[in-house]
């Protein structure tokens, strides 16, 4: 996205100004890797893409993860609500999301925050249900994306738990489906 650009682009700067050569500038910028549960490309079945964004645990970030996919959106969001505003990415979810999953124990905040967007809404307390609802809502050359605004504590130990059994869900759908 965007964002990861401008980091970039702020990494490279900074890397010039102290002396390193392009040569390794270059070199680190094609070996960099980011952090799990950041916009992580967990795996792609059947064309459909599933982004583990689990660190994304406020509006702002989830907001840069809905402007760097492209594609229609599958979005899994919800958990404990931290008093968020939903209405700065209501325009980009009407354009963008095509269903919303709702996982956590309490989603009406999310639910009515987006319930005139035009996106088809539903709910769950399972990565592995939301994994195999959004895979039988996803059309070919769709995304997944878990990006849930909210903290995990109501269903997860934290964002990595949360994460990793969204990447586990994938993991077994994928061995379901090859």
């Amino acid at each position: 996205g965007r964002h990861n650009a401008f980091n970039a682009m702020c990494a490279i700067l900074a890397s010039r100004l102290i002396g390193v050569s392009e040569d390794d500038i270059q070199m680190g910028m094609d070996s960099f890797q980011n952090e799990p549960h950041r916009m992580e490309l967990v795996e792609v079945i059947n064309k459909v893409k599933f982004i583990n964004d689990s660190k994304a645990t406020n509006v702002d970030a989830v907001y840069y993860a809905l402007e760097a996919i492209e594609n229609p959106i599958i979005w899994i969001a919800g958990g404990v609500d931290k008093g968020n505003d939903y209405s700065q990415i209501l325009q980009l979810v009407k354009k963008k999301v095509k269903t919303l999953i709702c996982l956590g124990v309490d989603n009406s905040k999310l639910k009515q925050s987006f319930e005139n967007a035009n996106v088809e809404i539903f709910e769950s307390k399972s990565p592995i249900e939301c994994v195999d609802l959004a895979y039988s809502t996803a059309l070919p050359g769709e995304s997944v994306l878990l990006s849930p605004a909210c903290a995990s504590f109501d269903l997860f130990m934290n964002y990595e738990d949360r994460g990793d059994q969204f990447k586990n869900a994938v993991y077994a759908l994928k061995e379901k489906k090859t």
